[in-house]
């Protein structure tokens, strides 16, 4: 069960008025273990004074620590910063944007979402790529390996088939799951749940997963070819819009 209201508080206390903050990490994926810290993400808007003049911007900020027993981290850009990488294959900040797992939300959330489908690009599929071959690496070097990595590999790369097929950003493992019927997931992702974050694979089950990593990543390699998505993202003139806005009126809650 997620504390929302323990993680509006630390939403409030940020230093700056906030676009947005959601749920990113384990719980946004579907695979929390029971001891599993919770990652906010979000975007603050700087005021204009700050950024016209010579001093320092705090672009990205990053507060967190244990509250009440639950270990938390909030991580927000400036929405310059973010406006910024959403118009470049970032799937990070799509996620971020998109979560479901609502801590702090705004009229200009909602309008950012629609403006942001203009920006996924058929090189959104780099991102998801590299991302798991990342993780694929992580848990290779792992002795024993552990359950974690090999469920962020599954969940990244079907993320990356579903948007290259849709446009649409899924992140949720169980959800995705749903489509793509992979019988093995279920059973990982109970094995994480029930335990602990270092639960691990046995060295017997590696083999049938590098199999699986290799066949998926070729799938997604195909979607990607095969996508009707766009080269370039579209929304650069809209953003600069709303970030135009969000600068002078400064009327966020």
């Amino acid at each position: 069960m997620i504390n929302y209201e323990l993680l509006r508080a630390e939403a409030v206390a940020h230093p700056y008025p906030l676009l947005f903050a959601t749920i990113s990490g384990a719980h946004l994926y579907g695979f929390p273990s029971p001891d599993s810290d919770y990652d906010l993400r979000g975007v603050h808007i700087l005021p204009a004074h700050e950024v016209v003049g010579l001093l320092p911007t705090r672009e990205t900020i990053e507060a967190g620590g244990i509250r009440y027993g639950i270990e938390m981290d909030l991580v927000t850009h400036d929405a310059h910063k973010f406006f910024t990488m959403l118009l470049k294959r970032n799937g990070y900040v799509l996620e971020q944007l998109y979560s479901p797992l609502i801590v702090h939300t705004t009229p200009e959330h909602e309008e950012l979402k629609r403006i942001s489908h203009g920006c996924v690009t058929r090189h959104h599929s780099h991102h998801y790529l590299g991302f798991a071959a990342t993780q694929w690496e992580l848990l290779n070097k792992e002795n024993p390996p552990r359950i974690k990595p090999l469920l962020y590999v599954y969940r990244v790369i079907l993320t990356g088939i579903h948007l290259m097929r849709t446009g649409l950003i899924e992140a949720n493992l169980i959800t995705l799951n749903g489509e793509f019927k992979l019988p093995y997931v279920p059973d990982l992702v109970a094995r994480k749940q029930s335990g602990k974050e270092q639960s691990t694979l046995s060295a017997a089950e590696l083999p049938f997963h590098q199999a699986e990593y290799t066949r998926l990543i070729m799938q997604l390699e195909a979607a990607a070819a095969d996508t009707t998505l766009p080269t370039e993202p579209s929304g650069r003139e809209a953003l600069n819009d709303l970030l135009v806005r969000l600068r002078v009126h400064q009327k966020l809650q």
